[in-house]
């Protein structure tokens, strides 16, 4: 391995701007800075600013001429990021798509393989990063049968066993659980000590970082509008951050006020429900709940509990491994008492999903036809789809990108289409999977407000959630996976 990819890189843009070829608008523009080798430097910026491309712009994975538009510079060292691919270890804002090899063991040797790291070498580099972000598996342990949250970790992991000079990491802790947090940070910091390197990390929540990171850039139009020394820019311009949506300390974002009544009749039922994606291995037992008209219910728990499995369980996309899970008559209205056997179109109405990667339900060219789908299948009138369409886009300041491709949006932007698309159907039941991920506090705020409303008007919300703060914003009732009760 040559010995300049593990020494820490400097970094440098000049002017760089970059426009996907299907988008009008530029993704980011005109940013300038330099950072130097060894710095730690913490991207902030409201949802879509462009904080992600340009970490995959230093990662040299862009893309070329047909897949877009670049202006000025982005260099690492003294060449163009895109001649330099393999000195910087990204990790993605969606695991699932970092995944690449069927055991964990051989995912977090594939970069150490392909970087021609000798084989000796190689396996304790991996158990050593495994055991770093506390992924307790065995090496043969199915990839495909790791949650989000673990898939979030083994990524990480392949990224520490290839020890770049320049790390580089999207929304690392979104989809984890509190404790992992913690862990993901601690084993990052651990990697610095023993194998220095230039650290540039972009995170909506911030408190995490702030110990380790010596310096803060904030991007929002027209380039960077904020660098500095972390209590520099967060106290001088603390406000203003705040007001543009930049999550700050000591500036929380608004929260609805509490539900005006108590909760109505059950809708759904689970009695001794177990859980499983893979036929005959429960990943979670002896499930008792109620889902009510007009209550938030909030499934929290570690990582690799079940919750995502849980989530799918209820909304009728996965059959019980063992149990019942029963929809009331008021839900079913005709359909039957069990979710799995109502067809898509008896969903539609029925139990809305939102899955926690938003690709997985992505159908459409354009972000406004995304709105339209399941309207569309029920037979709703163009005039009332163009209406609900435009409430929405309004809402949750998707407007401007109406006619995008949604797979160009940030993981922000996504993330509250496919939260539009499923409110679109205008469901009784609403099952959302890390529904705030990738959000700037203004988003969030107004995401939060949404399911207040809904919950107002008598839907049920069900919420699988590492964000406790959107379950005590919602009022919600938390149900535990995992045994772990966190405050």
């Amino acid at each position: 391995m040559s010995t300049d990819r593990s020494t820490p890189a400097a970094v440098q843009a000049r002017g760089w701007g970059w426009r996907h070829a299907s988008r009008l608008a530029w993704a980011v523009s005109d940013i300038s800075f330099r950072i130097d080798p060894g710095e730690r430097v913490l991207v902030l910026g409201a949802s879509g600013a462009g904080k992600s491309t340009l970490l995959h712009g230093l990662a040299g994975v862009l893309g070329g001429e047909e897949e877009g538009e670049s202006a000025g510079e982005l260099l690492v060292g003294d060449a163009p990021a895109v001649a330099t691919r393999g000195r910087a270890g990204l990790v993605l804002q969606d695991p699932d798509s970092q995944v690449i090899l069927a055991r964990t063991g051989d995912d977090v040797a594939f970069g150490c393989e392909n970087l021609g790291v000798p084989r000796a070498e190689i396996w304790p580099r991996v158990e050593s990063a495994l055991a770093a972000v506390g992924l307790d598996v065995p090496l043969d342990h199915p990839t495909k049968a790791l949650s989000g949250g673990q898939k979030q970790r083994l990524a990480l992991a392949g990224m520490l066993a290839m020890r770049p000079g320049l790390v580089l990491l999207d929304e690392p802790t979104a989809n984890l659980d509190p404790a992992g947090v913690g862990e993901v940070r601690d084993a990052v910091e651990r990697m610095l000590r023993v194998h220095p390197a230039t650290l540039i990390v972009v995170e909506h929540r911030l408190d995490v970082w702030l110990p380790l990171i010596t310096r803060v850039i904030v991007l929002g139009a027209g380039g960077v509008v904020a660098d500095g020394a972390p209590a520099e820019v967060l106290g001088a311009q603390g406000a203003q951050l705040a007001a543009d949506g930049v999550w700050v300390p000591g500036h929380p974002p608004a929260e609805p006020p509490p539900p005006r009544g108590a909760p109505g009749t059950p809708l759904l039922s689970a009695r001794d429900l177990a859980v499983a994606r893979v036929k005959g291995r429960p990943v979670a037992e002896n499930i008792d709940l109620d889902v009510h008209a007009g209550q938030v219910l909030a499934i929290t728990g570690p990582n690799g509990a079940g919750k995502s499995t849980l989530g799918l369980t209820v909304a009728g996309l996965l059959p019980p491994a063992s149990g019942d899970l029963t929809a009331s008559d008021v839900l079913a209205a005709g359909a039957g008492p069990s979710p799995i056997r109502w067809a898509s179109k008896q969903l539609l109405t029925r139990i809305g999903m939102v899955f926690q990667e938003p690709e997985h339900q992505l159908l459409s060219k354009t972000v406004r036809d995304e709105l339209a789908v399941g309207p569309r299948a029920l037979g709703v009138g163009e005039d009332e789809i163009a209406a609900r369409s435009d409430e929405l886009l309004s809402r949750l300041r998707l407007a401007h990108l109406a006619a995008a491709n949604p797979y160009t949006l940030s993981g922000g932007e996504k993330r509250r289409l496919t939260v539009a698309a499923a409110i679109a159907t205008r469901p009784r039941v609403l099952v959302l999977d890390e529904p705030t991920f990738g959000q700037d506090a203004r988003t969030w705020a107004e995401l939060v407000a949404m399911l207040a409303m809904l919950r107002e008007e008598g839907s049920a919300i069900v919420t699988i959630t590492h964000d406790l703060d959107v379950a005590r914003a919602l009022h919600a009732e938390r149900f535990e996976l995992g045994g772990a009760r966190w405050p």
